[in-house]
């Protein structure tokens, strides 16, 4: 059988992998008001929002549901806005009502001991008198506002897709190269000496003298037959044939422009269990020794698909 090719690197300029892990910020501000997104993702089995927003902005939360929905298809998102008001944006208020039960007061005291009325800055000294309040915003502009930070949070994911872009180009690079080895252990237990037909012949025939020599009673036809499911337990080309076609399902996979995390978590999957298969097979030292490499280069692989959309 000819030797499985290595991906070379020109493929990789294809791989459009993208991973679940990312983080992205965005600042803005509309009148007054200056806000921040922080957005983070890692991640997990579907599509997790986790959403912190400030009072007052609560009724944002459907709106940033849907935006985060449209541009992120799975993996664990935490989006954080912090919005704050620049301290000139308050005003005095007089509150009347205090006022008025101040000058009852004043006017009480003023009747019992007849000292003078009191001044109008000792009034507006006396605590309750005088309100720092907010300045309270029209429908309009709470309306230009919740947009203008709906845009910062479409700035902010635009982030957040690129950052998991690029790990996801990391992750395809890091996949190319162990999918490459597990090429290269399958050829090596194509090529294994111990897998060649005299050497095959050989080991029977050794296991039979030495069954022989055991048990003169036992018959030779049913000799014959344990020779042969011997042989068939110990020939593992079934298992390279699957190997080879998950191969080229996976280079297919890094490839494809879509959310193929799940499909690559299967398949690998898939060679764990041929590689454990062509493990238990192996009927000579070299088949051995690329079977455990190709279990080592497979776990190493499933722990870097978790990470991918």
């Amino acid at each position: 059988m000819a030797p499985i090719a290595a991906t070379t690197l020109d493929r990789q300029h294809d791989m459009t992998l993208r991973s679940m892990t990312g983080f992205a910020q965005s600042d803005g501000s509309h009148g007054d008001v200056a806000w921040t997104w922080e957005l983070r993702s890692v991640n997990g089995r579907g599509l997790d929002v986790r959403l912190r927003l400030p009072p007052g902005y609560e009724g944002l939360e459907p709106q940033v549901r849907e935006a985060i929905g449209r541009r992120i298809g799975r993996g664990s998102v935490s989006a954080t806005l912090s919005a704050r008001r620049d301290q000139g944006a308050t005003e005095l208020r007089l509150n009347e009502a205090a006022l008025a039960q101040v000058l009852k007061a004043a006017d009480h005291i003023r009747h019992l001991t007849g000292c003078e009325r009191p001044r109008p800055e000792g009034l507006l000294a006396i605590k309750g008198v005088l309100e720092v309040v907010e300045v309270t915003d029209d429908e309009a502009l709470i309306t230009a506002r919740q947009q203008a930070i709906l845009a910062g949070l479409d700035a902010a994911l635009a982030g957040l897709v690129d950052a998991r872009a690029g790990e996801g180009q990391r992750l395809a690079g890091v996949l190319d190269q162990q999918l490459a080895e597990i090429a290269r252990q399958v050829t090596l237990v194509e090529g294994a000496p111990g897998r060649a037909v005299a050497a095959v012949k050989a080991r029977i025939a050794e296991q039979v003298s030495r069954l022989v020599e055991a048990s003169s009673a036992l018959d030779p036809q049913r000799l014959a037959q344990e020779a042969v499911l011997a042989a068939t337990r110990a020939d593992v080309e079934e298992e390279l044939k699957r190997l080879k076609a998950h191969l080229e399902a996976a280079r297919e996979l890094l490839a494809d422009d879509g959310a193929v995390g799940r499909k690559l978590d299967f398949l690998a999957q898939e060679f764990n269990r041929e590689a454990n298969t062509l493990c238990s097979k192996a009927a000579d030292p070299d088949t051995t020794r690329a079977g455990l490499a190709l279990k080592t280069v497979i776990d190493q692989m499933r722990e870097q698909v978790q990470n991918i959309e």
